[in-house]
This record gives structure tokens, C-alpha cells and sequence, in this order.
């Protein structure tokens, strides 16, 4: 913990009545709901991250009434929809040939057939053969209670002790016909209860109707396989406490409401599935003494529910793992959950409450003893991922943790801590960024803020892209301007040139009347920053291009820049006295720079680098070679070139391709061929028309020795 005594007692401070602050803000969101949809969200993107990792449980089996099934009853045997019951009772003689451990079929028959008494005698007389299934009825909110439609004396029943005022009460339900309801073994409700935003996460085990409890289709089919009773027509005692309901040795968590929280597992298509036709071919065929398409035996001793999943039959449902689940796969996961003790708990709320209050006070002491930006960036890296990290954690031990609700807290904290560090410690920052703005890059003000101890006089030796650049014919163009009309001009072109310096990474150095001196790779590094230079040359040429007719408009003439860049070492820093200093740049390579710019003027270029710079660039950019010239002031000839756009390039490839041709017959002496080679090509290339001039004047005065270099006699 850095600074002094009243720094970190200042930041304490600040930090505890941020988090605070923030801490009782999300509590209050949360209390009343704010959060619930987005929570809900998140619950599912947990259950769908983890749920690939967890196997099904393979004693649980579904059939599935799907679009095949009704496509082969129609095609193969001229059934239409609804099926006669005859079709169930051959589903449900084969699951008892497969000598299945329980059935339980999720499709409430509440009217008659429509093939005739005989139809529902058939299918009744199938299911009390087979015993052990488990048919449905339907609890609902609908006004009007309905009474037991049939006897039911001697069948199984549940007996609940305890709390089972806390189980849910419904004041209506709708139950199978006579024929299907009086000879199942047991009733459950299919009535599973949606989330407030439409999703099924929850069933409840135990409803009560007129003062009955009746259990849920999953829990029915997990009755209707208790051994050594099914026959005697049990009656199952379970009890029910503040949060669990107990019996055979099993306890299911519930929640407030008496709802499970169900785990789902595998992906959305991961449970064993039969399609409802194969299993009734395999009947038919097992009838016929033929080979069946299923083997009994896959079957054998599972729990088997039957449901619907063909999309015009309007049994699918939303559930975290995907928008379109077939209803009863709802009740599979029950009853799976049930057998593997695997439901999901919902944390208590204090809990919850104290992950928010911890998470609002990691946060807001994070950012406030961070010292600077890169501990910052490192305190919102490491804390917001934590509440998805535990939620996560969470849910693979079996718990609904709040996610939403502790990451609102850390990021609010987090933001609200910077916000308190910038209004009190951001005092210095703002004086530096004040003092220097107006002739320092962004880059190089974020540094002196992050370091300020390098406000010094002193510089270091680095390698450098040095820009110069300076307008054709300022000087002139400037004596038929006002003071306001060319102050104003100046800024403006100034502006557009800076803006594309500083994005690509430069720092400007000074400006000087119309001139612009800039360089790279300081006190940024950047590997690239030859490339950069250039490109930034290139854009500032494009830019002035689209900006010259507003400009002629204005001045009556034509602006154009020259721009000569240098690619070496060079001496960097504050230079200065004590109290006055810029951040510059001295060195042969600078003098180089400079050189080029005006060099620029032989040529009828405009931007023109050196050597050295072009072999920084690689082969990103096209080049033209220029020329090999000997600059004033410096001894060792340099070969220059002009940079050139892409587009630039492909227009120019013939003119380019003659240039080249013709410089090097230049280079080897052969003047007068280099001359014609020139001509071909100088009225839409001005180096061209140069050259050839030049070569007239090499062959009226032949020089003595040749080294094709060109000699500048002015700077």
C-alpha cells in the first residue's frame, strides 16, 4: 500500500463510503425484483455452459410422440389425427413385455374416444394388466373445484405429515376419463409452473386439491415403481418440513413455494429416446413373430414417460437448455434429479445478500488503493469475472447463487471508486495534462502522467522515424493574407496534419510557421514506426488533396506540402532549462529529415524518405526509387525514395515501370539513351522531366568520372 499516512487514510475513507453507497443501491434493486430478468438469464447460461458435463441417468427413458410417428401412422397405416387408444395400449404392451420398472404417459385423456367406447375399454384394460403406470391429470388456477370424477377407492394415495399447509393448493383440477383414471395406480400432475419470463426451471413435487395432496408426473412414475407394493395398492407416507419434502429414503429440496429447482444435464437432445412408431412397429412385429425394430430389452427396468415433441401437437416448452422442449422431458429431468439426488438449492437470501455487500467492498478497495491506470485495468480484470467464477462454481455444487445482483455491485463499485479517484487524486493528472497539452501527444502526456518523474532535463539515445514537412510557396502565399485570414488557415491545416500524426502514434515535436516536425518511437516504442511514419505521410498527402479546393477557394491558390522523412538514430528528451523545456529531438538523422523535405524541390515530389527509412518498411508500401544524392553538409551519398498508395501504384505501374528502366541506364552513364528513355514518360511524370533535363545537361558537359550520384549544392 503506497503513499503517505493521510493518502491511505483518505483512501479508506473513500473506499468505505463508495461501497457502502453502492452496496445499499444493488440491495435495494434486488429486494424489489430489478434484477430477476437478468438473473434469470444468467441462470440459464450457466445450466447450458455446465450441463454438456453431466450425464443423464440412463434408468430414466423417453418415447416420443414425434412428426415421424404421426408422418407413419398416416403414410404406413391411414391414421390421422388423434390416435385411437388402441395405438397407446400397443405402446404400453410392449413396455411391459420389455418389463419396464414404471410408465408414466404425459397426455391427459379428458374426453372420450372418438373410435367408440370399445377404443377406451381397450386401452383401460392395457394399463390395469400392466399396473404400474402412472396416468395424468391437470392442477389448475381456474376457478371452480371439481370433485373425483370416478372411484378410486383402493388405489394408491399419498399421506403427507408435517408442514403440507406450505405445499402449493390448487381450487381446480381436470382428470382422465373413467376408463384410463380409475384403473391407474397413480394420478400426477402435469401442471408444471413457468418462470415470470416463461422459462420451466421448476416443478412442483406435491400440489394439494380439495384438501388431497397429489404428487407430480415424475414423482407418480417413481411411486409406481416401489417394489413389493405396487400390487397391494400402497398408500405412501412422506413428510414435508420448512424446505424439503421427505419419503423412501429421499429428500427433495423445495423453495419458498414448494417448487424443486430442477439440474438439467446433457444437451437438449442427451436423454434415451424412442420414437412412439418404432416402438409400435416393434409390437407388431413381435405379434407377427418377426424381428423388432427395438429390443425389448433396452427397456427393461427403466422408468419410461411418454410425451409429446411433434411441434403441431404443442407440447414444447422453454427450458434453459433450449426454447423448444418437449413437456414431459420437464418431468424426465425431475424424476432423474430424484433418483441421482442431484436438484439444485437456492441459497438462502442473507447469504446472497453478504455476496453483494462483499463484492461492493472488493471492488471500491481495489480501485481505490490502485496507484495508477495499469492497477486499475488490473482491478476491474480480476474482480468482475469473480461473481461469474463463483456463481459458476456454485452451480456445479448443486446451488442457484445470484450472479447478476454481485456483479452489478462490483462493477458499480468499480466505476463509482473511479469516479471518487479522479474528482481527488486526479488533481495532479489534470494539472500535467493542462500544462502540456498544447504541444505534447496524448501518448506522451499519459506517460509523464504515469510517470511524472520524467518532467527532468536530460534525453536518450533511440532510433527515430523523423517527419518535416512545409508548404510549396508559404511565404509568398502568406503576404496576400490578413493576419486573421492566414492564422485561421493555419490552424486548420495544421489540425488535419496533426490529427493523422497522433493516430498513428507520433509525437509532435514543434511546428514552425507552416512546418510540421514529428517523430516516432518516443517515448512510445513501436517496432513498426518507420511503417507508421509513412503511412501517416501518405494520409496527410491524401487529406490535403481532398481538403485543397476548400483551400483554393479561400486563398486563390493551390496548397501543397512536402514531406521528407529519415529513419536513424538520435538524441531525445526534455531539453531545456529548468523551469522551460520541450521534449525534441537533436542528431544527424533529424538533419537528414529535414534535408529531404527540401530535396523534395529537385525532384517535383512531394514526399521523398531515405534508404534507411525504406528498409524499415519491408514490403508494405510501394516504393519508387528516386535517386542517389549527396545533401549539403553531409558526406556518404543516400539513395531516396518516393512512397507511393496502393492505388497510386496500380495507376501509375507503366509510368513507374519506364522510370525505373530509364534510372538505371542513368546510373551506368548512357545519358543520352537514358535521355530518350525519360523524355517517353516527362510530361505526366514530373521526376521525368527532370531526369531528362539532367541527362541534357550531363551530355553538353560530360563529367569526368560518373557515380550516378546527384550532387545538391542548396539546402
Amino acid at each position: 500500500m503506497t503513499g503517505s499516512p493521510r493518502e491511505r487514510r483518505n483512501r479508506l475513507i473513500r473506499a468505505t463510503a463508495v461501497s457502502a453507497a453502492t452496496a445499499v443501491a444493488v440491495l435495494m434493486l434486488w429486494v424489489f425484483g430489478g434484477f430477476e430478468r437478468l438473473e434469470q438469464q444468467s441462470y440459464d447460461w450457466r445450466a447450458r455452459l455446465i450441463a454438456p458435463r453431466d450425464e443423464p441417468s440412463e434408468e430414466v427413458a423417453l418415447i416420443l410422440l414425434d412428426q415421424a410417428s404421426l408422418d407413419w401412422a398416416q403414410d404406413e397405416q391411414g391414421i390421422s389425427w388423434p390416435w385411437p387408444r388402441e395405438l397407446y395400449a400397443y405402446m404400453l404392451a410392449f413396455l411391459q413385455r420389455a418389463d419396464a420398472r414404471s410408465v408414466a404417459f404425459d397426455v391427459l385423456y379428458l374426453d372420450s374416444s372418438g373410435y367408440g367406447v370399445f377404443d377406451d375399454e381397450s386401452f383401460g384394460a392395457q394399463i390395469a394388466d400392466f399396473e404400474r403406470f402412472a396416468g395424468a391429470l391437470l392442477l389448475s388456477r381456474e376457478s371452480g373445484a371439481e370433485a373425483l370424477p370416478f372411484d378410486r377407492a383402493g388405489r394408491a394415495r399419498l399421506a403427507l405429515a408435517g408442514t403440507s399447509h406450505s405445499l402449493p393448493e390448487f381450487p381446480r383440477a381436470q382428470y382422465p376419463i373413467e376408463e384410463v383414471g380409475a384403473v391407474s395406480l397413480w394420478l400426477g400432475n402435469v401442471n408444471a409452473p413457468a418462470d415470470s419470463d416463461g422459462v420451466y426451471r421448476r416443478i412442483e413435487p406435491v400440489a394439494r386439491f380439495d384438501g388431497e395432496p397429489i404428487p407430480a408426473l415424475g414423482l407418480a412414475a417413481y411411486f409406481a415403481a416401489m417394489p413389493a407394493r405396487a400390487n397391494e395398492h400402497p398408500t405412501v407416507e412422506a413428510e414435508v418440513a420448512l424446505r424439503t419434502l421427505e419419503f423412501d429414503g429421499r429428500t427433495i429440496p423445495l423453495d419458498a413455494q414448494g417448487r424443486a429447482l430442477l439440474r438439467f444435464k446433457g444437451g437438449s437432445h442427451d436423454r434415451p429416446a424412442f420414437s412412439a412408431a418404432a416402438i409400435l412397429q416393434s409390437e407388431l412385429q413381435l405379434q407377427a413373430g418377426m424381428d423388432p425394430v427395438i429390443d425389448p430389452q433396452e427397456l427393461q427396468d427403466r422408468y419410461i414417460l411418454f410425451g409429446f415433441s411433434a411441434p403441431g401437437l404443442f407440447d414444447l416448452r422453454p427450458s434453459p437448455l433450449a426454447a423448444n422442449t418437449p413437456g414431459v422431458e420437464i418431468h424426465a429431468t425431475f424424476l432423474e434429479n430424484l433418483l441421482t439426488a442431484s436438484f439444485m438449492r437456492v441459497t438462502p437470501r442473507a447469504l446472497d445478500g453478504l455476496v453483494i455487500v462483499m463484492f461492493a467492498l472488493l471492488a471500491a478497495f481495489a480501485v481505490s488503493f490502485a496507484g495508477n491506470t495499469q492497477l486499475t485495468v488490473a482491478a476491474y480484470a480480476l474482480v468482475l469475472p469473480l461473481p461469474a467464477a463463483l456463481a459458476l462454481g456454485a452451480y456445479a455444487a448443486g446451488w442457484w447463487l445470484p450472479l447478476v445482483p454481485p456483479l452489478g455491485a462490483a462493477a458499480a463499485a468499480l466505476a463509482s471508486a473511479g469516479v471518487a479517484n479522479y474528482a481527488t487524486e486526479g488533481r495532479q493528472r489534470r494539472f500535467i495534462k493542462n500544462a502540456f497539452s498544447q504541444y505534447l501527444s496524448p501518448n506522451v502526456i499519459e506517460n509523464l502522467i504515469n510517470e511524472p518523474e520524467r518532467l527532468k532535463l536530460g534525453g536518450e539515445r533511440r532510433e527515430l522515424s523523423i517527419f518535416f514537412s512545409d508548404l510549396e510557396g508559404f511565404t509568398s502565399l502568406s503576404e496576400g493574407l490578413s493576419p486573421e485570414d492566414l492564422t485561421a488557415l493555419l490552424n486548420e491545416y495544421l489540425s488535419a496534419m496533426t490529427d493523422i500524426i497522433q493516430e498513428q502514434g507520433g509525437t509532435i515535436d514543434k511546428y514552425e510557421g507552416d512546418a510540421i516536425i514529428a517523430f516516432w518511437n518516443a517515448p512510445l516504442s513501436f517496432e513498426d514506426h518507420a511503417e507508421r511514419a509513412v503511412r501517416a505521410a501518405l494520409q496527410c498527402q491524401t487529406t490535403l488533396a481532398a481538403l485543397r479546393p476548400q483551400f483554393q477557394r479561400r486563398v486563390g491558390k493551390h496548397l501543397r506540402m512536402r514531406i521528407g522523412l529519415n529513419t536513424g538514430a538520435a538524441v531525445v528528451g526534455n531539453m531545456g532549462s529548468r523551469t522551460r523545456f520541450d521534449y525534441t529531438m537533436l542528431g544527424d538523422a533529424v538533419n537528414l529529415a529535414a534535408r529531404l523535405e527540401g530535396i523534395n524541390k529537385q525532384f517535383g515530389t512531394y514526399t521523398m524518405i531515405s534508404a534507411d527509412t525504406a528498409r524499415a518498411l519491408g514490403a508494405g508500401i510501394p516504393l519508387r526509387e528516386l535517386s542517389r544524392v549527396a545533401v549539403v553538409g553531409r558526406g556518404e551519398p543516400v539513395t531516396v525514395y518516393e512512397p507511393l498508395t496502393q492505388t497510386e501504384a496500380e495507376q501509375r505501374r507503366g509510368t513507374l515501370t519506364v522510370f525505373a528502366e530509364a534510372l538505371q541506364l542513368y546510373y551506368a552513364g548512357e545519358f543520352e539513351r537514358a535521355h530518350d528513355v525519360f523524355r517517353r514518360i516527362a510530361e505526366q511524370d514530373a521526376p521525368a522531366a527532370r531526369y531528362a533535363e539532367r541527362c541534357r545537361a550531363l551530355l553538353a558537359d560530360p563529367p569526368a568520372e560518373w557515380d550516378g550520384v546527384w550532387v545538391m549544392t542548396s539546402k
